[in-house]
């Protein structure tokens, strides 16, 4: 839902941005490493020690590279299945890095042992997300649902929460409990969404089937007519 809107509002934003990294030689591929890295980066050195607004705004910076990247490769002319491959593959490092790294913080000084399990939910269950409609579409199925809480959600609701709860270290009092409650609404949306495409993959993998079995039964009965006639 978010990942529609938002997307085509950025990439506007992003174009003249990624114009002038093209003129000054860049690749499509170079920010996507480099984005990726900063956002692991944010995640894994501040979150851990508990430094959520600092470790938000790093990862905030270099999350928008996932846009220029491709905006880059559009103008470019240069848009490839490896250019996608890898974008979409370091996508799922970054999503992974961001929940470790508040997984670390509840397994250390964090010192909560159900929200370390919620966060690294949070980490299992948007891989999963991702793999049922790479895994649907790879055998063919449309996969026609994108559910509850796409990657967009995930990033947006814990990014947001995590920035504010670190407003904490600032003197701003309770502020810290919107990061339990995001992870939570994260793991909880992730569930459905989970829900959702499994559901979807399974109607549509039937109506394939069924299809599959009609044509096959009609096709030597109607061979088989003909040379009746």
């Amino acid at each position: 839902m978010l990942n529609k809107y938002a997307r085509a509002f950025f990439t506007r934003v992003l174009t003249p941005f990624a114009a002038l990294l093209l003129r000054l030689g860049v690749s499509p591929d170079a920010v996507t490493l480099i984005g990726t890295a900063g956002v692991m980066a944010g995640a894994l050195v501040f979150f851990p020690m508990g430094e959520f607004f600092w470790g938000t705004i790093v990862i905030t910076l270099f999350v928008f590279s996932d846009l220029v990247d491709g905006n880059m490769a559009r103008q470019a002319g240069i848009s490839s299945r490896w250019g996608a491959f890898l974008d979409s593959t370091l996508d799922r490092v970054a999503d992974g890095a961001i929940f470790a790294g508040f997984a670390l913080w509840y397994a250390g000084s964090g010192d909560d042992n159900i929200l370390c399990a919620v966060a690294i939910f949070c980490l299992a269950s948007g891989q999963v997300v991702s793999y049922t409609k790479a895994r649907g579409e790879s055998i063919g199925l449309p996969v026609a649902v994108n559910g509850l809480v796409e990657r967009a959600e995930r990033l947006a609701i814990s990014l947001v929460a995590a920035g504010l709860a670190g407003l904490h270290a600032f003197g701003v009092p309770h502020i810290d409990i919107l990061l339990p409650i995001a992870l939570w609404i994260v793991a909880a949306g992730s569930l459905v969404t989970l829900i959702q495409r499994v559901v979807t993959v399974r109607r549509e993998s039937a109506e394939a089937d069924a299809a599959a079995a009609v044509s096959g039964a009609e096709g030597p009965a109607g061979q088989g007519s003909g040379a009746d006639r």
